[in-house]
């Protein structure tokens, strides 16, 4: 028994890529969320805790850096519809297990195409810019785990991670 593979959405049938034509599709409310996390060594974590980063407040110029980037998704990531976003969320939090940040990103519009991509960026542009700001503490960091966790709305339904 053969399995069916799936047909990508992005490839032609010459097998270039292309921008999916979303044009007949009807507008639904979609809505994604995405998370990751940076470890880094406990001096840098709390120098970022205790506002003591030379270059000012790592997590609020993160968050802002990741909203900023969510609605900068299209010029960023190849083939990826322009969408006008009707909310962005990005929070960071102390997690001192790691010790670092775990981020966590919701969008929201209304449209013909999903802002899955809009939240994995705003997710990691968020950490980048953790790391960024406090490299001159630890160049160490590991930004990892970017992932979806949700997204609603459109053809396929709902999709919650496992």
């Amino acid at each position: 028994m053969t399995k069916k593979r799936a047909k990508l959405s992005h490839v032609a049938a010459d097998g270039s890529a292309r921008m999916v034509d979303v044009s007949a599709k009807p507008e639904t409310a979609r809505t994604a969320r995405a998370q990751g996390a940076i470890r880094m060594t406990l001096d840098a974590f709390e120098a970022i805790r205790s506002h003591q980063i030379a270059k000012g407040d790592v997590l609020s110029v993160a968050r802002l850096a990741g909203i900023m980037a969510a609605k900068k998704t299209a010029d960023l990531v190849p083939l990826c519809h322009p969408l006008l976003l009707d909310d962005v969320q990005v929070d960071l939090s102390a997690d001192v297990g790691l010790p670092g940040f775990r981020v966590a990103s919701q969008v929201r519009t209304t449209g013909r195409t999903g802002v899955e991509m809009e939240a994995i960026v705003a997710a990691t542009v968020a950490l980048v810019t953790v790391y960024d700001m406090a490299k001159s503490v630890d160049r160490g960091m590991v930004i990892s785990d970017i992932s979806l966790i949700e997204k609603t709305g459109g053809k396929s339904g709902p999709y919650f991670a496992g």
